[in-house]
């Protein structure tokens, strides 16, 4: 069987090692699985066929926000993507994210179902079924129902200097996403599949379901980290851990340096991910740069107490998985799919916003001590997100769209 999936970046990034993965699945198999993408390593070219170039990303990213438009450029590219589709001939084509200037979404959809090649969108975040946005329930805005229109998020992820488009871009998708005749849609948390049952865009899908994102537990498992304790200080320090690519004040920056104002002598957060110049961190936070290094993540995890997820939109939330992965449980904010992946004694649940909650939450964990909640946790991830339990999930979901 020949599959295509489509993505913005490779081997890199959570999606990017969702796709590695999904590809060295099914190559296994001895089907014949290529990741077509923009950005990232190469692994295997036998596998792989990239998508434009920098340039090409730049005058992309130019215009989409010159005509508050993404993934309606890059047509010289998306015209090279499909005639090598036309040659490879595959069976499912896989979508993920479309939103980095690198694609052309309505060449890619009219070329999928003139052929009635059978598609899966599957939702990384909620950029499909919305107008431009990538995520909504902060800002309060289901337009999306109901067709889009006087966005109040147009500076909001990709940002539209001028005019907003997103009444047509959110009817554009409905258009094409329902002329595709065999559509798959796939949620990566039981609440973005209840959010994408009600979006119009999928109104004409063939089925809609969850699979949770998977996690690679032999890889993603307890490891020694007294190693890195040392190396950070933190030997006789009870840790926090808290993990983004990229923090802003929006985006849990605000949250985490509340909640160093209240720990105390003995408690430390590690905070991995760029941090915007000019934040302010106290001697609470030890701050780290990103990585895309699995074994750094791996043994930062094995080294934390607790995780704490800030953020308040989550679709899956792959951090704290990873995190139960390692045995170490999660302290998250009760929104969107975060409460999803706290299983009972893996972790506190606390109502949004409730940073003295979520410190109480943490102290509580800190106090009993993480061997209480190890062995739950690591059950709870092995019991949700074994990789190819999740993967097999995508091979009847192929099945029952090629009959």
């Amino acid at each position: 069987m020949n599959i295509l999936q489509i993505n913005a970046v490779n081997a890199i990034k959570s999606t990017g090692r969702t796709c590695l993965e999904l590809s060295n699945y099914f190559n296994e198999r001895g089907d014949h699985c290529v990741t077509a993408y923009s950005i990232g390593p190469s692994v295997n070219s036998e596998n792989e066929f990239i998508i434009g170039s920098s340039f090409d990303r730049k005058v992309h990213a130019l215009f989409s926000r010159l005509f508050g438009m993404q993934a309606y450029f890059s047509k010289g590219a998306t015209r090279k993507l499909t005639r090598y589709m036309k040659k490879f001939s595959p069976q499912a084509v896989i979508l993920r994210n479309f939103h980095s200037n690198y694609i052309n979404l309505p060449m890619v959809l009219k070329f999928l179902a003139k052929n009635d090649i059978p598609t899966v969108a599957v939702l990384h975040d909620c950029w499909f079924y919305t107008g431009k946005c990538c995520h909504y329930t902060v800002d309060g805005c289901y337009k999306w129902k109901s067709g889009c229109g006087e966005c109040k998020s147009l500076k909001k992820y990709n940002k539209s200097w001028f005019f907003d488009l997103t009444h047509k871009m959110v009817k554009d998708k409905e258009k094409y996403f329902s002329a595709v005749p065999r559509l798959g849609v796939v949620g990566v948390s039981d609440w973005l599949t209840n959010e994408a049952k009600a979006a119009p865009v999928f109104k004409k899908a063939k089925m809609i379901k969850r699979i949770y994102n998977w996690i690679n537990l032999e890889k993603f498992k307890p490891v020694d980290s007294e190693t890195l304790r040392k190396k950070l200080g933190l030997s006789d320090k009870k840790v926090i851990l808290c993990v983004a690519s990229l923090w802003s004040y929006d985006k849990g920056l605000r949250t985490v340096l509340k909640l160093s104002e209240k720990l105390s002598d003995d408690e430390r957060i590690v905070m991995l991910g760029n941090v915007p110049s000019g934040a302010k961190l106290n001697d609470k936070i030890i701050s780290l740069p990103a990585t895309n290094s699995v074994d750094e993540l791996i043994e930062l995890y094995s080294m934390a107490d607790v995780f704490f997820q800030p953020s308040l939109e989550e679709t899956f939330g792959k951090v704290s998985a990873e995190a139960l992965s390692c045995g170490t449980p999660v302290v998250c904010f009760n929104s969107t799919a975060n409460p999803e992946l706290v299983g009972k004694g893996c972790g506190k649940t606390v109502e949004v916003g409730d940073i003295d909650g979520a410190s109480e939450a943490i102290k509580k964990i800190l106090s009993e001590g993480k061997v209480a909640y190890s062995k739950v946790c690591r059950e709870f991830a092995e019991e949700n997100f074994d990789m190819r339990k999740n993967l097999s999930e995508y091979v009847k979901l192929f099945e029952e769209l090629n009959s």
